[in-house]
Parts: C-alpha cells; sequence; structure tokens
C-alpha cells in the first residue's frame, strides 16, 4: 500500500483523511503546514500528498510548488484537498503542478479513485 503525507492545519480534517487512508491499508504521515509538509516530503519521500490551501504560513499552493518544481520531490504526485472550489482555484492548484483538485468534504470513494489513478501514473 501507498505513503501518504497529509499537510492540513485542521485536527478534524487530518482525523478524516487519516481514518479513510488507514481503514484500506496505507500509511499515513502528517503536516499541520505548508512549511513542514514540504520538508517532510523532501524527507520521507512519500508515494503521495494530499495538501490542504488555505493553512498558515506557506499556503498549499506555494508548497505544491515547492515539491513539484523540486528534481528531490517532483515525482511525488500531489492531490489538493480543499474548501476552495472555485474554477480559478482549480487552474491555479493545477498550475502550481497538483495532479488532481478534490473538494472538501471528500467522500472515501472519490478520494481511494483518485489516489489509485495517480499512484498508477
Amino acid at each position: 500500500m501507498a505513503r501518504v503525507l497529509i499537510v492540513d492545519d485542521s485536527p478534524t480534517e487530518m482525523y478524516k483523511l487519516s481514518a479513510m487512508l488507514e481503514k484500506h491499508g496505507h500509511q499515513v504521515l502528517k503536516a499541520e503546514n505548508g512549511a513542514d509538509g514540504v520538508a517532510l516530503a523532501r524527507q520521507e519521500k512519500p508515494d503521495a500528498v494530499l495538501m490542504d490551501i488555505v493553512m498558515p504560513g506557506l499556503n498549499g499552493f506555494q508548497a505544491t510548488r515547492q515539491l513539484t518544481k523540486d528534481a528531490d520531490t517532483s515525482h511525488i504526485p500531489v492531490i489538493i484537498v480543499t474548501t476552495k472550489d472555485q474554477e480559478t482555484d482549480k487552474v491555479w492548484g493545477k498550475r502550481q503542478g497538483a495532479k488532481d483538485y478534490l473538494t472538501k468534504p471528500v467522500d472515501e470513494v472519490t478520494l481511494l479513485k483518485t489516489l489509485g489513478s495517480v499512484l498508477a501514473g
């Protein structure tokens, strides 16, 4: 199963996403903000990253850009998972290098299907 890094400043969202992934055998790594998420991704090289957008300090767009433009982490697919559901946000997220964009609340089937598809390449 996959090692998935969740980057989200909401303990509730972190719990929900972790529970969904762990239930299906995935290993979860956690970071509470963009800067920690980037650092942990560089250190641990997870199979995928679930990235929130609205966080203190380095936001999810900035963190996604750092990960996808860095030679050490550019192979790690980033899925943005956020409450921001405007088309402009989705376009901007993809432009930063995100492989997919999900809007909260995310249901388990959609999350697992999206994760499977980005892991498959």
